[in-house]
């Protein structure tokens, strides 16, 4: 299975019943629902660059973890310790790792989150009854950026689309999500993901 670059499109399904003439919600409200966010997990959709689409469920823990379990086989993608490793589910040999610093998916797991800094916000409109912020990491936006989707009242994280620094688009579509639980500390544990797979 191709490498999954944790990003993400428009919203496919957000038809609900929103009020008519939205307002943006205000990037400091975003900023704070981010911080607060400790921990995570909802199913979710992927659309990959290519068009293929897969389906799985995610877990994130900030600062800086999160695992993306994909239904159907083996494809694994986890973030800890500032590393990304993405295991193929075809495959048993080493995982392909990268900096988490290097993606756009980082700018969502910081351990704090400031959308008002300079040059890190490129992107804020209200589309369709829901909030559209594009970021990019300020000191290196050739690393690209990821543009998530919010709805309000409350608050929430409905979708994400990163543009990788090759400018292949990848988007992932949140369903119901789960706050607030906890996770063992071997969700996030690449080595001893590697200890099992070999």
């Amino acid at each position: 299975m191709k490498l999954k670059t944790l990003a993400l499109a428009p919203v496919l399904c957000l038809a609900m019943a929103f009020p008519a003439l939205a307002e943006k919600i205000p990037l400091n409200e975003i900023s704070r629902y981010l911080n607060s966010l400790k921990t995570a997990k909802a199913d979710f959709t992927q659309v990959n660059a290519d068009g293929s689409i897969s389906t799985g469920v995610v877990y994130i823990q900030r600062p800086q973890r999160v695992r993306f379990e994909y239904k159907g086989d083996r494809t694994l993608v986890m973030a800890s310790a500032g590393n990304v490793a993405v295991f193929d589910g075809k495959t048993r040999g080493a995982p392909q790792q990268y900096p988490l610093s290097k993606t756009p998916l980082s700018l969502i797991l910081a351990p704090n989150i400031d959308l008002s800094r300079a040059r890190m916000v490129t992107g804020y409109a209200e589309k369709k009854n829901t909030t559209v912020v594009t970021a990019q990491d300020p000191q290196h936006p050739e690393y690209g950026n990821i543009q998530m989707v919010f709805t309000a009242n409350p608050t929430q994280l409905r979708q994400w689309v990163v543009t990788d620094d090759t400018g292949k688009r990848t988007t992932v579509i949140l369903g119901d999500m789960q706050t607030g639980m906890s996770f063992p500390a071997s969700t996030f544990a690449i080595q001893n993901e590697i200890a099992r797979r070999q």
